[in-house]
């Protein structure tokens, strides 16, 4: 397959242009400056002038929809939250606007997120079938999938929306800042501690969309999470254990990070348990925390 992806220096970017390469599968990628990468054409894009180099969007089979401005990147100002969104939707309105009047596009893979749901579900469980929260994370969530509806909607193609929890990496995301205070032996749970974080090994979520790339039959909205949810205080006990550091700071006050962070602070204060009953794999590679944690940190 010719397969083109939005987002792919981005951390999944990356990995997934790797895996597909490796599969034998044909990889372009857009980004805002040229560049050499073995293996994978690029092309330029500016979403801002609604532009496309020509010949990008020729000659594909699937598009994969990866762009996005770092959610937990800086303090959420009016400003930067019409980045976060623009990022995801207006890059999506460029390329159907781009579209060539031929093609043989039959496949879309949307990235999403579990921020769909809301970005503080407390003790609920949700799945695919849960309805949209109400607060910022789910307003950008929502306005990004229904601009993936619409570019599947233009192509007749098949969509696949994948709502991702927290991508478990060392390369890059929120794993490393999240484990940065553990390793300096100055790890503590984040206000209560006892929020849910819905979470996922970075092999396990690129496993996720090559499959739903190369398999006709998936189809719809699949949550990107590892099977077991993991409360905040848990994690940072099990990442103290494994990397034989302390664990004996009280608990970062919520008040604290909320002045810190603003509004932003829903990402580490919010509670987010999620299942995925729409499977895409039939097995994980790493389906517990202490598998992933063991191979992200030793």
């Amino acid at each position: 397959m010719k397969i083109l992806i939005t987002g792919g220096t981005g951390l999944i970017g990356t990995l997934l242009s790797e895996k597909l390469i490796n599969s034998g599968h044909s990889v372009r990628i857009l980004s805002r400056s040229k560049q050499d990468i073995p293996n994978i054409e690029v092309f330029e894009w500016n979403t801002s002038k609604n532009y496309i180099e020509k010949g990008a969007l020729e000659g594909i089979d699937a598009i994969v929809h990866l762009a996005g401005a770092g959610i937990a990147d800086k303090r959420w100002t009016d400003a930067r939250k019409r980045e976060i969104i623009d990022s995801r939707v207006e890059s999506l309105k460029c390329i159907i606007a781009n579209l060539p009047k031929n093609h043989n596009i039959k496949t879309v893979v949307g990235g999403s997120a579990i921020g769909y749901y809301g970005g503080n579900t407390g003790e609920n469980l949700m799945d695919e079938n849960s309805a949209a929260g109400k607060d910022f994370l789910a307003k950008c969530t929502i306005l990004w999938e229904k601009e993936e509806e619409k570019l599947a909607e233009v192509l007749e193609a098949r969509l696949v929306k994948i709502r991702t929890g927290v991508v478990f990496s060392t390369r890059d995301g929120a794993f490393p800042k999240l484990i940065a205070p553990v390793k300096l032996n100055l790890g503590a749970a984040l206000g209560s501690g006892k929020q849910w974080i819905s979470w996922i090994h970075e092999d396990d979520l690129v496993a996720m969309f090559e499959k739903a790339i190369t398999n006709n039959n998936i189809e719809g909205v699949y949550n990107g999470v590892a099977p077991e949810p993991v409360r905040n205080d848990v994690l940072n006990q099990m990442a103290a254990k494994i990397l034989n550091k302390a664990y004996f700071l009280p608990k970062v006050p919520g008040f604290v990070l909320k002045l810190a962070l603003g509004e932003m602070s829903v990402v580490v204060l919010g509670s987010s348990k999620v299942e995925n009953k729409r499977k895409i794999l039939d097995r994980f590679k790493y389906p517990t925390l202490p598998m992933a944690l063991e191979n992200l940190l030793k």
